[in-house]
């Protein structure tokens, strides 16, 4: 079964309900880790930018682009994840309901969970910012994840004023450090963001654009870093 009929079924199962949807996501793949990780990982990209979305008050055209770019999703399956999305938005439950029952899927994965903010964070600033109520939701969903500060830190460099913003806090390391030692730490960091670990550790195929958008941001701040030092 596709991802995305995985997907269908547990916005079907969900009836309007966020406890029987994740419910339905943690029992559903006993005995099958990778597809559960997969399917827990979409359910919350999805639900939890429906319910940023009804924070913010706004779904933007970029909004829902940066959706698409980030989850490739056939035409044919694009209901299944707008039954998701509208679940979510109905729901009465708050975000933090579903961030913390989403938190509980994950069983306290730190990297899988940040790579769930990440791409709220890709999706957030797809209109070129992420904006004041948009930055709030995001930091209490982290909270909720249990993610440090300096790993919040370093998933916003990457999207707010990436371009423009400090290399350093993108690779969320100090300054004081030496050129060999900012290399170790560039090359463990681009190893464990390499786009084949992502997939490896639950990022759905149908994601890999986020991955490889973050080992491109990772890239663009070391050779900021090799620049500045000559």
């Amino acid at each position: 079964m596709s991802l995305w009929k995985w997907i269908g079924e547990a916005a079907e199962s969900g009836a309007g309900a966020a406890g029987a949807l994740f419910e339905w996501v943690g029992s559903a793949f006993v005995g099958d880790r990778e597809t559960r990780r997969q399917v827990a990982f979409s359910v919350a990209l999805i639900a939890l930018s429906a319910k940023m979305a009804k924070a913010d008050g706004v779904v933007t055209s970029d909004e829902v682009a940066a959706f698409h770019r980030l989850f490739v999703t056939p035409e044919s399956e694009a209901r299944h994840v707008e039954m998701l999305f509208d679940l979510a938005k109905r729901d009465v439950a708050g975000f933090e309901a579903y961030a913390t029952r989403i938190a509980a899927l994950f069983d306290g994965d730190c990297q899988a969970l940040e790579d769930v903010v990440d791409g709220l964070f890709a999706i957030a600033g797809a209109d070129g910012a992420v904006h004041e109520d948009e930055m709030a939701y995001l930091q209490r969903v982290a909270e909720i994840f249990t993610i440090s500060d300096a790993g919040f830190d370093r998933i916003a460099a990457r999207h707010v004023v990436p371009e423009e913003g400090d290399p350093y806090r993108v690779l969320g390391i100090a300054r004081t450090l030496t050129l060999e030692e900012l290399g170790r730490h560039y090359r463990l960091l681009a190893a464990e963001n390499h786009p084949d670990r992502l997939l490896a550790r639950g990022l759905p195929p149908e994601a890999e654009a986020l991955a490889h958008e973050r080992m491109a941001a990772i890239n663009r701040a070391w050779d900021r870093i090799k620049l500045e030092r000559g």
